[in-house]
């Protein structure tokens, strides 16, 4: 067991933990933040992402004591039901969910991947490296391809996505 101070949505917390205890497990089992999910638990679904630092990872492929002193934003930190996050509230317009299990993640994916994309961090289909990445509907689905939506919403999520980024929607 070890003591960890983890500062989550702006939040610090201090919890004993088994150094061998994933993120996920620490932000659900421990700190109650059950709105990030635990879907494949091998890092291929994208249901556990969150933010660390401003960058999406998947929670379920990092220690919690690998990320003391680091910046975590789950779905929890970005918005609340009376004041959303603006891709929250494309999500629900865009009707970008079915179940819903995934859209925490396919949220904080996308909420990090458009700051990647003003960065000028270009991907596998950005088409010149040495201008600025355009949105477009394949860079979007390849940035959007380590999360995975059962129901099949990728239409709506796409829609949400583009509203947010600056397009039509």
């Amino acid at each position: 067991m070890a003591r960890v101070s983890l500062q989550v949505n702006g939040q610090a917390h201090s919890v004993d933990l088994d150094t061998r205890t994933t993120l996920l497990d620490a932000l659900r089992e421990y700190l109650k933040l059950t709105g990030t999910k635990k879907g494949c638990d091998h890092g291929q679904c994208g249901a556990c992402t969150v933010m660390i630092d401003g960058r999406r990872i998947n929670s379920c492929l990092t220690l919690a004591v690998m990320n003391e002193g680091r910046r975590i934003t789950t779905i929890e930190g970005l918005g609340t039901p009376e004041a959303m996050h603006p891709m929250q509230a494309a999500f629900v317009k865009h009707d970008g969910y079915q179940c819903g299990y995934c859209t925490p993640g396919q949220i904080c994916s996308a909420v990090a991947m458009l700051d990647e994309v003003k960065a000028g961090v270009p991907s596998h289909v950005t088409a010149d490296l040495l201008a600025a990445p355009d949105l477009t509907p394949a860079e979007l689905r390849e940035r959007m391809s380590g999360n995975i939506c059962r129901c099949a919403a990728y239409s709506n999520i796409v829609d949400a996505i583009t509203e947010v980024a600056g397009g039509t929607g």
